[in-house]
């Protein structure tokens, strides 16, 4: 191999490797901060030495022993650290920190309970939300300072800051590094689903900027989905997120055009929806049912993107259920969007002017009040009603409140395009 198809391949196993190992020395070390930092040190070795020596074939196992090594060192040169530092010195002993050291026995930690502590850490409601996603893209998600700042459009100094500021705040707080007790583990679960929730969002539908959307955060929130999935198997809110993910990601090739231009759910090439992807969301989903979670919050909004994925054709979809789910889902989750939501769906199920009715219901909701998608919505159902002139404000409206180019510019389009008002019959 080429010295640039090395490094590629040894950057990926790196990347493979990087949330569990961090995740262990957290562990070891009761210091996220540090944690990290040894796990860069190991980084640096692995990238000074395999290229001329090859990847190991535990690779993992190497990165975590030459991390241990320079976590006894750290603490050996600070004495308040001497306690934890004679209980990782013995640790060490007893895996046998030879030469060569058995790479299989030093990383035959558990290290899953390692990964779903440093899940829980890293999504602690003691952070703000903005830190939650930082940390958990940086720590979990193995993104670049530089790759969370482009996909957020924001500077890295500014990532930087809430990264370092969050561990500041978990070791101020005296967080632990520990899987919650039972009876505050849904309180804590809640906030890692709404992280990964979060991330995936911004990457289907980006807040800012000139992309529409940034795929690469919606499959990491899959992958870090799946992980949690695999880590928490018997919680059923866990599988009812997984299945919602993985289903809407199934659309991503088909929500845009040749150009980056979005492409609306009914006006989408559903062949080119990947039915993989569905198939997996739907098993997902059955799980969450299986476990008794068939009224949790993601899993009705994932049943509700099965609605969608099960027509071949528009006029195929079950418009009917889909009202039906959506108002199970404003029982379990009562929200303005919820309902706006629920109104097109009643749109499409009774006709436009039974969802504008609805529609008209929410213009005084203070959270809708810079809400594109309400004038977006209420701009289509008066389109269908004959009502153009009153679509075209709704349009421009959309247009001057929606932060994304993209999206602007679809705003803009229909406003434009839309139709003179019908004249009275």
């Amino acid at each position: 191999m080429t010295d640039a198809t090395t490094r590629a391949a040894i950057e990926t196993v790196i990347r493979l490797e990087s949330a569990r190992l961090i995740a262990g020395l957290a562990r070891y070390t009761g210091d996220i901060g540090l944690a990290e930092d040894l796990a860069q040190d190991a980084v640096v070795a692995a990238l000074e030495q395999w290229p001329d020596e090859g990847v190991p074939r535990n690779a993992g196992a190497w990165l975590m022993t030459v991390a241990k090594r320079r976590a006894v060192d750290t603490f050996r040169r600070n004495r308040e650290q001497a306690k934890r530092y004679a209980q990782i010195g013995r640790a060490l002993e007893a895996e046998g920190a030879s030469v060569t050291p058995d790479f299989d026995r030093a990383f035959s930690d558990p290290i899953d309970d390692d990964l779903l502590r440093l899940i829980f850490t890293a999504c602690h409601p003691v952070l703000s939300v903005q830190a939650r996603v930082a940390l958990t893209l940086r720590m979990l998600g193995g993104l670049t300072t530089a790759e969370i700042a482009r996909a957020y459009l924001v500077t890295e100094p500014t990532i930087a800051q809430r990264i370092v500021r969050a561990k500041k705040t978990l070791a101020a707080a005296h967080v632990p590094f520990e899987v919650p007790a039972s009876d505050e583990r849904p309180a804590r679960l809640a906030s890692v689903l709404e992280v990964i929730y979060l991330i995936f969002n911004e990457g289907y539908s980006a807040t800012v900027g000139d992309d529409w959307m940034r795929p690469a955060l919606c499959l990491e929130a899959v992958r870090l989905g799946r992980v949690l999935a695999q880590l928490a198997p018997d919680e059923p809110e866990v599988h009812g997120l997984v299945a919602l993910l993985e289903i809407q990601a199934s659309r991503l090739a088909a929500r845009t055009g040749p150009s980056g231009d979005p492409v609306l759910l009914l006006d989408q090439d559903r062949a080119r929806w990947d039915r993989l992807l569905i198939r997996r969301g739907q098993e997902a989903l059955e799980k969450a049912v299986a476990l008794g979670g068939e009224r949790g919050a993601y899993a009705l909004q994932a049943a509700i993107a099965v609605c969608h994925a099960r027509a071949f054709r528009p006029e195929d979809t079950d418009w009917m259920a889909i009202v039906g789910l959506y108002g199970l889902l404003a029982e379990v989750m009562p929200s303005p969007v919820v309902e706006l939501n629920r109104a097109v769906a009643v749109s499409m199920a009774y006709g436009p002017q039974a969802g504008l009715d609805l529609v008209d219901q929410l213009a005084g909701e203070p959270a809708l009040a810079n809400y594109h998608l309400l004038p977006s919505v209420r701009g289509d159902l008066l389109t269908k009603l004959g009502r153009g002139e009153e679509a075209r404000t709704e349009f421009k409206r959309a247009a001057a409140l929606t932060r994304n180019e993209r999206e602007r510019r679809l705003s803009a389009g229909r406003a434009s395009s839309v139709g003179a008002e019908d004249a009275p019959a």
